[in-house]
């Protein structure tokens, strides 16, 4: 497949999903127990606090799971990803009575989010084997509490599409498509079972993949090819959070994913800005056997909390 097919192609899948974005669901309800879990809050200066809330709910897939490969290169919570983070800061900022709620989970994608199959969930004592249906409980059970919901979710509907012989077309028309009718039945849902005191944020995401820049040419193509996918995904994600009026933490811009022009040190050698912030944020460059790995390592987490926060509704500044 040439680099136009690719181009004509993400583009037509995008248009397609993008159009489905008025989809909605029905919605489940039941009680689900909340766990808080605590962190250790980190400072930041110049940031609008955060307005105070009874419960922080995460949603998503392995990044809000905090996943992290240990020195064997398996796959660890590590308790440190961005909703930790995230939780850290809102209890820094006078919310420390804050009852942070996880029910996210490692390799989910829309269709699983939808439809279960998590084994982290279904082991954790909970009810459901659906995310969604879970998440949509524990919001119903909570209609007057002040609660935060961020929702990461899409991005392994499209990461097994790219591997070092190339895209394959057939995997993205059905991930891009895929998301462009599931994300807007979650956000449905999940604004259906909301209260009046619900906020909600998503996130768009960073580019693992412009990691291959550091292989050779071929790599160089791919890298620049997989930030057309990126840009094409996120575009889905961006337009579905917005026609149901949800705030964009916009991980992709923190990550500089689109910035070949700049150009910075990596070890040595000259690279853009992009690719020396993935190596650097994430675990994609590590020698074996912990990388390559897409997830964000501790650095990367708090660059995603921060895009979270500066989404946060201010209640005053602090300097």
């Amino acid at each position: 497949m040439n680099r136009r097919t690719l181009r004509s192609m993400v583009i037509a899948c995008a248009l397609a999903a993008v159009g489905t974005v008025a989809g909605t669901g029905a919605a489940d309800a039941s009680s689900v127990s909340a766990k808080g879990f605590g962190s250790t809050p980190s400072a930041h200066h110049g940031q609008p606090a955060a307005s105070k809330y009874d419960y922080y709910l995460a949603l998503g897939d392995s990044l809000a799971w905090g996943y992290q490969p240990n020195a064997t290169g398996a796959g660890i919570k590590s308790g440190h990803g961005y909703a930790d983070d995230l939780a850290a800061y809102l209890r820094s900022q006078n919310d420390r009575q804050l009852r942070y709620v996880n029910l996210s989970c490692p390799g989910e994608n829309t269709g699983t989010m939808i439809n279960g199959s998590c084994p982290d969930l279904a082991g954790s004592g909970q009810k459901y084997s659906a995310q969604l249906a879970a998440a949509v409980s524990f919001l119903k059970a909570h209609p007057h509490s002040r609660i935060l919901v961020t929702l990461d979710i899409g991005a392994n509907n499209v990461d097994g599409c790219l591997s070092a012989s190339g895209i394959s077309e057939s995997c993205v028309e059905q991930g891009l498509a895929a998301a462009g009718t599931d994300v807007p039945t979650i956000l449905a849902q999940l604004k259906a079972a909301a209260g009046k005191q619900v906020t909600f944020i998503g996130m768009n995401y960073y580019d693992p993949f412009l990691a291959e820049w550091l292989t050779g040419a071929a790599g160089q193509t791919l890298a620049q090819e997989s930030v057309g996918l990126s840009t094409t995904f996120n575009g889905i994600l961006d337009t579905a959070f917005s026609a149901y009026g949800v705030k964009v933490a916009d991980v992709a811009d923190a990550f500089k994913t689109a910035d070949f022009a700049d150009t910075t040190k990596l070890n040595g050698t000259t690279v853009p800005v992009n690719v020396a912030d993935i190596c650097n944020w994430t675990w994609m460059c590590a020698p074996s056997p912990v990388g390559p790995n897409i997830h964000a390592n501790d650095t990367g987490y708090r660059v995603i909390a921060r895009a979270f926060e500066a989404q946060l509704p201010a209640r005053h500044w602090h300097w």
